[in-house]
């Protein structure tokens, strides 16, 4: 249950950093600031990535009985 919060809180970051970056980007500002918050984006994304196939592997995410 712990992970799937985590995982909740993961996307809720890179849709965060996504809008961040489109503000910057609309606003007109230095484009520093949106590579920045898409790089982030990028590498929370790869976390969750890791995560999920780590939960996948351990068991914590996924269908509870595989075989009916």
């Amino acid at each position: 249950m712990l992970l799937k919060i985590l995982i909740i809180f993961i996307l809720l970051f890179v849709f965060g950093s996504l809008f961040i970056s489109f503000y910057h980007l609309m606003k007109g500002e230095r484009n520093e600031k949106v590579v920045k918050a898409l790089t982030w984006r990028i590498g929370i994304s790869i976390t969750l990535f890791l995560l999920l196939m780590i939960g996948f592997y351990t068991g914590f995410i996924g269908n509870p009985n595989p075989h009916p």
